[in-house]
């Protein structure tokens, strides 16, 4: 059976608290693409995603042991916080991620990075890092993207001052549907926050 991250790490990829509640997260290897801009309409976002998933199918093809290709997930900031409040998306900067199993190195990300340069013509601006998120918060939410207002603010206003926590990492969401093929009203996204006491 081939290895898939959304059952191995079950508490990380398929959560069932529509709540805030902690949780440790362990470090995980990631392959990752910065960018800026508003993941609706810009031009930069889509080329990175494709690059991305293009990197991830190449390293699965290619490795000797089979496994699922890990959903999207996001790590999401801007220099005036706001913007996420007021949605202000052409000022959003983000780090989009696949996970990776354990036995992908740097050198297989390297290769697969090389082939997609070569085989699709693609700038694959794509690297391998280690993310080390350890406790956070974290919820399951169900709807579109921009229904995520009210259960964020309740983080903020709310869950974290009550937990004697604060905000230390990038907002991280992992995308567990894919909106072009499901309604908004039923898209899940964990959201996930790093906090400290």
């Amino acid at each position: 059976m081939p290895y898939d991250v959304k059952k191995d790490l079950k508490a990380l990829y398929a959560p069932k608290n529509t709540d805030w509640a902690l949780i440790d997260v362990p470090a995980q290897r990631f392959l990752a693409i910065d960018g800026r801009g508003n993941p609706n309409t810009a031009e930069s976002y889509k080329r990175a995603v494709e690059a991305l998933y293009a990197v991830a199918y190449t390293l699965k093809r290619a490795a000797e042991q089979d496994f699922v290709v890990g959903p999207l997930e996001g790590l999401w900031w801007a220099d005036d916080m706001t913007a996420f409040t007021v949605r202000a998306k052409d000022s959003w900067q983000w780090t989009m991620l696949i996970s990776q199993p354990g036995w992908i190195g740097e050198d297989d990300v390297e290769e697969a990075r090389e082939t997609v340069r070569r085989k699709k013509k693609l700038d694959a601006d794509v690297r391998f890092e280690t993310l080390d998120e350890g406790r956070c918060a974290q919820a399951l939410h169900v709807g579109s993207y921009d229904d995520e207002g009210p259960l964020l603010a309740r983080l903020h206003d709310e869950y974290l001052a009550g937990q004697g926590l604060e905000p230390t990492g990038r907002h991280h969401e992992i995308y567990l549907g894919d909106p072009r093929r499901t309604e908004p009203a039923k898209l899940k996204t964990v959201l996930r926050q790093p906090v400290s006491q």
